[in-house]
């Protein structure tokens, strides 16, 4: 019972570690000793090195985020105010005290809130873009235009991509207004949504439309394309070659491009009357352009040239057309609407409507910044030019 003693001392002034849940612990059996006895208390001396019960100091994430302008302001051996007007921007701050600011920040991994600090000043600085569907080549490289403006304006983008749902717009309308933007860039996918107007009234926030009609929001500035200009001197080119069929396969009729499309591909041929005009609508997609085509192949006097009036819509035309080894322009003269990716590389050349995606959004984004100094709404439209090609020649003779 003595040899037992220095054990049940020791249990009380050194309570064993806490093992993780879960684990057992190895109890070793010494010869003489029993289970679980210590070397110690078995007369042989412990040489092992204790171990040690607190973890070595180490700077997390966590502990940076905890870190306050109170901690700093310590740090630096500054007030509070000095603190806050240093990570503010102010001008009014020594190039000394910045650096001694800058330094704790930088020592203590200090992150401000900045959305805290701009909030504080009645601004986010940034720009929500609803975009009808941002897997349009069109529709990314007017959001790249946009962006790269607005960050040379310190303004950052925030993007919401409706995927051609016309309820995701006003959705998305919505939570971007909720994220306080200080202004809009719209793109709609059906600008005749009655949600949508409610919701882009309802934010009393700097609008730029791009490319669309909001009938209900009056004024407004926006950006346009001159899309009659194309269409018109397109018509003019096929009706030059002896085209009489022409066929417009155009996107969704709830946007302002479509419209305006279809009332110059009328008008142009009001002094052509031997000319017959043909439209089918649907939505900017592969899918559309290649049902559309097969549908008019398989009618009774298929057209001799199609418009495809936008470059997805454009995919689909061609890929019909491949299948039914169509070969264009001998059997088919084909136009189409924006430039598609690596269409240099096409062979024969495309006949193109074009317009500049990159320089819509950069202007939508001037128009905005204009907006949010303070200036009156304004309406720019943009030219749009028609490049013939190679992918255009005079019909086949009747058989």
């Amino acid at each position: 019972m003595d040899g037992l003693q220095p054990r049940r001392h020791r249990r009380r002034v050194r309570p064993a570690a806490r093992r993780p849940a879960g684990r057992r612990r190895h109890r070793p059996r010494h010869p003489g000793g029993g289970p679980g006895m210590s070397t110690e208390s078995s007369g042989q001396r412990n040489t092992a090195a204790p171990r040690s019960r607190t973890r070595p100091a180490r700077k997390s994430a966590a502990a940076s985020a905890g870190t306050g302008m109170s901690q700093v302001a310590e740090r630096a051996g500054v007030a509070m105010s000095s603190v806050s007007r240093v990570l503010s921007g102010h001008a009014d701050v020594s190039e000394a005290m910045r650096a001694r600011v800058m330094a704790a920040v930088e020592e203590l991994g200090y992150q401000p809130n900045m959305l805290a600090q701009m909030l504080r000043r009645g601004a986010t600085r940034t720009v929500g873009f609803v975009v009808g569907d941002i897997s349009n080549p069109l529709l990314s490289q007017i959001a790249l235009g946009a962006e790269t403006t607005l960050r040379a304006s310190d303004y950052a983008l925030l993007l919401a991509n409706s995927v051609n749902d016309p309820r995701l717009d006003a959705e998305n309308i919505q939570l971007l207004h909720q994220r306080r933007v200080d202004g809009f860039l719209l793109s709609l996918s059906d600008e005749t949504s009655e949600q949508t107007a409610e919701a882009v009234a309802r934010t009393d926030t700097p609008t730029i439309l791009i490319d669309r009609d909001l009938p209900t929001r009056a004024p407004t500035s926006a950006v346009l394309s001159d899309h009659r200009a194309g269409i018109t001197r397109a018509v003019e080119h096929l009706v030059g070659l002896g085209h009489e069929r022409i066929t417009l396969i155009a996107g969704s009729p709830h946007v302002r491009p479509t419209r305006e499309r279809i009332d110059a591909l009328e008008e142009a041929l009001e002094d052509s009357p031997g000319v017959v005009a043909q439209v089918r609508p649907g939505a900017f997609t592969e899918a559309h352009g290649r049902a559309a085509t097969r549908d008019l192949l398989d009618g009774r006097r298929p057209p001799t040239a199609i418009i495809a009036g936008g470059n997805q819509i454009l995919v689909g035309v061609l890929a019909e057309l491949a299948a039914r080894e169509i070969r264009i322009p001998h059997d088919l003269s084909l136009v189409t609407c924006d430039d598609v990716p690596l269409a240099q590389f096409f062979t024969p050349a495309l006949a193109t409507i074009r317009r500049d995606p990159y320089e819509m959004g950069a202007t939508a984004a001037r128009l905005l910044l204009a907006r949010l100094g303070g200036a009156a709404d304004e309406v720019a439209t943009l030219p749009t030019q028609f490049s013939a090609a190679s992918s255009c020649a005079p019909p086949r003779p009747r058989q």
